[in-house]
Formats: C-alpha cells, sequence, structure tokens
C-alpha cells in the first residue's frame, strides 16, 4: 500500500468555509497583510445567492405584482391574472444565478495557492488537516455556515420534502403546499407562494410569528398574515405519504389536516460544524456544540479559534451580521482592533413587513417604557391598503431609545432608522422632534416616539 505523503504549510489565518462570512475574513485579514489560506468543501459561493436571501426575494417580487395586479383600484381593470408557474420558477433561477455567479467570481479571483479544497479537521490548538495537507495556523476563523433539518413525524418520500436548498428547483407551481415553520423565512415563502396562486398551510409549534417577540406586534403580524395563508400556530406537525400527495395532520392548540402536493421545512438551521472537532482547539463549546464567543473579537475563549456567519448558531443569523462578523474575525485574527457593539436588526420581508431592532421585548430593563403607533392612523398607510400595522417602540427609564418592533408597510426601512437612533445614543425626545415628512410610513416612528415621551401631537 503507498504512503500517502502529507503536505505541511503555515499560515497567519486560516478562514474555513468561502461564503460571506468566509470572504469577509478573508479580505479584512489580507488588508491587515496577513498570510491567509482559505478552505472550502464545495464550489464557492454563499447560501444567501444560491438558497437563501437572493431566489427567496425574487419570488417575493414575482408575488408580488401578481398581489397589486390582482387589487388594481376603482376604475383600473387589469384583467384576469394569469401566472406561468415553470416560467417564473426559471425566471427566478436565471436572476439568482446571475448573482450566484458574481460572488463565484469573487471567490475564484483568490489566487489558486491560498485556496484548499476539502474537509477541514482540527487537530490541535492550531493546526487543521485538509485532505493530505496539514496547516499550521496562528488563528483559524470558523465560517462554515449552517444547514436545514428535517424534523422527525413526516413519513414520506424525499421528494415530497423541500428544504431552503432544494424548493428553488421545483420546475412547476404546486397546486397546494403546507410549510412548517412560522420564522421569517418559513414566512416569506409562505407568502410568495400564496400570491403566486399556490393554497399555503403553515404551521408552527411556538406561537410567536416571523421573529416577533412584543405580543402586540405577533397579534397584528398573525392578523395580517392570515388573509394571505392558512395559519396555525401552536401546533404540531405530522404527514403520511397519501397517493402520491402528503397527508399533513396537526394537533395542539387545535386539529386539522390538509392535503397537499409538497412540504417546505423551515423549522431551524443549525451551525455546520460536524467533523471539525473544536475541541481539539480548546475552543469552549455551548450545550449543542457550538462555540461560544466575544461579540467583538469573535475569538472563542482563549482558543485560536474565531467565529463568524451562520457557525454561530442562533446569534443574529442575519447577512448583515454574517459580513460584519467575517469582517471582526479577519481584522482580530490578523492581529487588529476589536470592534464596537451595534444594535441588533432583524427583518422579515413579509408584507407589512416584520422588524425586531435593539432591545428585544423579553429584556426590556427595569424602568422601560413603550411607545405605541397603530398604523391605521397613518395616511400613506391607509392610501397604499396597509394599514393593519403597528409600531411599538422601547425606551429605558433615562429616555433613550433602545429598541422597537414594528409590523408595518416599510417596516425595514423604520427599522434601519431606529437602529441609527439606537447607536448613536438618541433620546425618544430627541427621535421625535425630527423632520418627519408628510404623508410618510416615517411618521408611524413619530407617533410612538411622541407616546413613548408623552408628548401630545
Amino acid at each position: 500500500m503507498t504512503e500517502i505523503k502529507m503536505e505541511r504549510r503555515r499560515c497567519d489565518v486560516l478562514v474555513i468555509g468561502a461564503g460571506t462570512a468566509g470572504m469577509k475574513a478573508y479580505k479584512a485579514a489580507r488588508r491587515r497583510g496577513a498570510d491567509v489560506l482559505m478552505v472550502e468543501k464545495g464550489p464557492g459561493g454563499s447560501t444567501c445567492t444560491r438558497v437563501g436571501c437572493m431566489p427567496s426575494k425574487l419570488l417575493i417580487a414575482a408575488g408580488r405584482r401578481a398581489y397589486e395586479a390582482r387589487r388594481a383600484l376603482p376604475g383600473i381593470d387589469n384583467g384576469p391574472v394569469a401566472i406561468d408557474g415553470p416560467a417564473v420558477l426559471a425566471w427566478m433561477r436565471r436572476e439568482r444565478d446571475r448573482f450566484v455567479q458574481s460572488v463565484l467570481d469573487e471567490y475564484h479571483a483568490i489566487p489558486a495557492e491560498r485556496r484548499l479544497h476539502g474537509e477541514a479537521r482540527v487537530t490541535g490548538p492550531t493546526t487543521v488537516v485538509v485532505g493530505n495537507t496539514t496547516v499550521e495556523a496562528t488563528a483559524i476563523v470558523v465560517a462554515t455556515g449552517a444547514h436545514p433539518t428535517v424534523p422527525d413525524g413526516l413519513d414520506l418520500p424525499a421528494s415530497l420534502i423541500h428544504t431552503h436548498e432544494t424548493i428553488f428547483e421545483i420546475e412547476t407551481l404546486p397546486a397546494a403546499m403546507a410549510v412548517l415553520g412560522a420564522g421569517p423565512l418559513g414566512l416569506e415563502l409562505a407568502q410568495a407562494f400564496a400570491r403566486l396562486g399556490v393554497a399555503v398551510t403553515v404551521l408552527d409549534e411556538g406561537r410567536s410569528i416571523g421573529g416577533l417577540k412584543d405580543p402586540a406586534s405577533t397579534d397584528r403580524a398573525r392578523a395580517a398574515l392570515a388573509r394571505e395563508v392558512d395559519l396555525h400556530l401552536g401546533v404540531q406537525a405530522t404527514a403520511r405519504s397519501n397517493n402520491g400527495r402528503a397527508l399533513v395532520s396537526w394537533q395542539g392548540d387545535e386539529k386539522g389536516e390538509t392535503e397537499v402536493d409538497l412540504i417546505l421545512v423551515a423549522v431551524g438551521r443549525p451551525p455546520t460544524l460536524e467533523g471539525l472537532d473544536l475541541t481539539a482547539a480548546g475552543a469552549p463549546l455551548d450545550d449543542h456544540g457550538t462555540p461560544t464567543f466575544d461579540e467583538t473579537t469573535r475569538r472563542s475563549g482563549d482558543s485560536a479559534i474565531f467565529v463568524a456567519g451562520d457557525a454561530a448558531g442562533s446569534w443574529r443569523p442575519v447577512l448583515h451580521e454574517a459580513a460584519r462578523g467575517g469582517t471582526i474575525a479577519g481584522t482580530v485574527a490578523a492581529g487588529g482592533p476589536p470592534s464596537r457593539p451595534i444594535p441588533s436588526l432583524a427583518i422579515a420581508f413579509t408584507e407589512p413587513n416584520l422588524v425586531e431592532v435593539g432591545t428585544g421585548f423579553a429584556d426590556l430593563p427595569p424602568g422601560a417604557r413603550i411607545g405605541h403607533a397603530d398604523m391605521k392612523d397613518n395616511g400613506r398607510a391607509s392610501i397604499d391598503g396597509e394599514p393593519g400595522g403597528i409600531v411599538r417602540l422601547y425606551g429605558d427609564a433615562d429616555g433613550q431609545l433602545i429598541g422597537a418592533s414594528i409590523v408595518a408597510l416599510g417596516g425595514e426601512h423604520l427599522g434601519h432608522l431606529v437602529a441609527l437612533g439606537i447607536d448613536r445614543g438618541i433620546s425618544v425626545a430627541d427621535f421625535a422632534d425630527q423632520p418627519w415628512y408628510h404623508p410618510t410610513v416615517e411618521e408611524g416612528l413619530q407617533q410612538a416616539a411622541r407616546d413613548l415621551a408623552g408628548i401630545e401631537a
């Protein structure tokens, strides 16, 4: 038997994973002059472009066009709306592939001598084996992403079960589908498919929706989305095959069943860490086996491990945090300074948008107060046909803006304004005293801030 000869290499920073976080880490470390190697076991490219935010937003855009066409104003006749499912899905994939190619071009721009292809395994505090190459690195950035899971209880052939990694490859729209999981991903796709003419049933064991924590926001979001999808919260779902389709049953707060053509599972994405063996590097792990880390450095304990992107588990699993986390990890791993904390910002691109900013409802400090604005009183929301939203602003005992929960038309823009205000340390009174133009949905922020500060309109 021929003995495999191991190649040995050294570098300052080894980045494992060439997605959004990994690419940012690579570039940040290189900017500081570090000798950096990139490890990728797949073709490269990010979850966002391939199977995440970009194809989902393309479907959302298609669904919005169909939805708006159906709800023309009096005096405007659009005629019957016809949807060519295969054509819509083919368009989505063409546009998706264009985004993917730009990311692949970025990955392949890394010099070949700085790329290693294969699975990485940590074998010591600063040692990683990739295929027949052993790399000794001063710092190791783990940016391996996450993967979808499929729960027990689905007694179905694989062809009837989809996750975000496969749903965008279907060739035609189903007549009916079930979505397991009422988080941002599940709700976004549920509404998009519903607007494209699919009968959609959404099921979730929890009672929250779209990542919202504020009960008042949850109630508004539930009411708004239940107009377009068959929504059931607080239930457990099972499924079995029935003449080539899936018979989905649920029980809990209520009981029911429906027959569908496919099931989209969107119940969570644990980090992809299997086979890495981070304990060999001395990285502290939580109860789920995910490395813990410092937010401002991304370093895991005193180890040489830095964590970025979805590999960080449930800590802000959104693209801008993956990009920022990768930049922080690469910078600090290459000897740079730590970062400053920034407010959290999470958005579900349903309509209305579902937004959480800064301190959440469950974490409000003693003495915190809540300002409320009902978007039915907002002229712009009423004109544009989405008056059912709500804005909830949170202030601390000293009158500083600390968070928000928003269900509103254009909520994505409102959330950014609140995040900027929190980051700049603005008081609630000063936030209310801004040039809020009329009529805009942004006036909902002013109304909530005035309510919070006790200022009469």
